[in-house]
């Protein structure tokens, strides 16, 4: 009797999980329901859903609202089978994410954790986007957002904290140095040129956020944070929302996500090269290169933390003169790196110089496929200004 019953629990426990096995493989869940990771092996048994193995431990943090389990080593009983079959990805998205609004950053598998940990906290905990607690969206839909953030001193490594007020009537972010607001702003800065972006280990801190704007022509880094997860999350969304709102009066597209790639522009890639002069004959000179996708612009620094670029070159397209290759520069005066790489533009050729091949690979490829991207109308104006504060 004994070996009967063992015998049939063992065969539904391989039923079970072939089962699972096949509906993961459906086009609705074959992707996380959270980051759209591919391949996903775990699945909330409470919520219906498929996840990846690093979502799901977000998952396990919220004991009251979901429960995980592996769909290929853990035993999965008949109703919970059932409860997966009558669910799945699509369906829970549908209830869930139903009153998402248009500029909400959706996490990727390749975000940072606190975007993707607050994206699932939002989502199931806090039921923000299902309409029952609308409310909660006020704070980055309202148009308005004041509170401290820890801000690096320009001119050194201390945080101190800082009173932001970010205005969509106004189209500003502005902070001050004293919580007197009395003595006036340090910043005014205009949304047309305000970017926000995650970057936790650059800055130190797992709520890292750079924010950049034009200053003078030149590229201006504020490095903040704020203790509280969700708050961070909360002005990066908000500062998106007043960028959308901008977006939209300036440019009127037809068609809301058009705006979408231009309210967060995160760099393509980053990283230190040894850089020479135009005569190439110069020393080479470490530097902290960002390489923005969506501007076609490479930022450099002398570090990564630095508040004011010392430079900026505008990259087009193979059609207007843009190329790039490895190279041996002509000059290695006090260069200690030796995997060159070579960016001709129309007015001169830049030689850099990266330490690895891996990383000489991986700056063509990044600048490659920058080169690619048609350039759109307001790429056109970038380069015109570009070259005229150059002439």
């Amino acid at each position: 009797m004994f070996i009967w019953v063992s015998c049939c629990f063992t065969s539904s426990v391989r039923g079970n999980k072939n089962i699972l096995l096949e509906m993961v493989r459906q086009p609705n869940n074959s992707f996380c329901a959270d980051c759209e990771a591919p391949d996903p092996d775990w699945a909330s048994y409470k919520l219906g859903i498929f996840v990846c193995m690093n979502c799901s431990g977000t998952h396990r943090d919220l004991p009251d609202v979901s429960r995980i389990k592996s769909i290929r080593l853990d035993n999965w009983e008949d109703d919970l089978v059932e409860f997966m079959r009558s669910h799945g990805n699509s369906a829970v998205k549908a209830h869930y994410e139903k009153f998402v609004p248009a500029f909400y950053y959706r996490p990727k598998q390749h975000d940072c954790v606190v975007l993707r940990e607050q994206w699932v906290r939002a989502k199931y905990e806090r039921r923000e986007f299902t309409g029952e607690h609308m409310h909660l969206q006020k704070v980055y839909t309202s148009g308005h957002h004041e509170g401290m953030l820890w801000k690096k001193g320009k001119d050194n490594k201390q945080f101190m904290r800082r009173k932001f007020i970010l205005s969509e009537r106004e189209f500003t972010l502005v902070y001050y140095n004293k919580e007197d607001l009395s003595r006036g702003p340090k910043a005014v800065i205009p949304l047309r040129d305000l970017n926000a972006a995650f970057q936790p280990e650059k800055i130190g801190h797992h709520h890292g956020l750079q924010i950049s704007y034009l200053k003078e022509d030149r590229t201006r880094n504020l490095f903040v944070y704020h203790d509280s997860a969700q708050e961070i999350v909360n002005w990066f969304n908000a500062i998106r929302g007043a960028r959308f709102a901008y977006l939209k009066m300036v440019l009127s597209p037809t068609n809301d996500s058009q705006l979408l790639p231009l309210l967060t522009r995160s760099s393509l890639k980053e990283g230190y090269m040894e850089k020479t002069g135009p005569k190439q004959r110069e020393p080479f000179k470490r530097r902290w290169f960002m390489l923005l996708s969506v501007d076609r612009r490479l930022l450099y620094f002398k570090t990564p933390m630095d508040a004011l670029e010392l430079g900026a070159v505008f990259i087009g397209t193979e059609a207007h003169g843009y190329a790039v290759r490895e190279c041996v520069p002509r000059s290695t005066l006090r260069n200690k790196w030796k995997c060159g790489i070579a960016v001709d533009t129309p007015d001169r050729q830049f030689v850099f110089m990266c330490e690895r091949e891996q990383d000489q690979r991986e700056w063509i490829e990044a600048f490659k496929q920058v080169i690619a991207q048609p350039m759109l109308p307001q790429h056109y104006a970038m380069e015109a200004d570009m070259n005229r504060r150059k002439s």
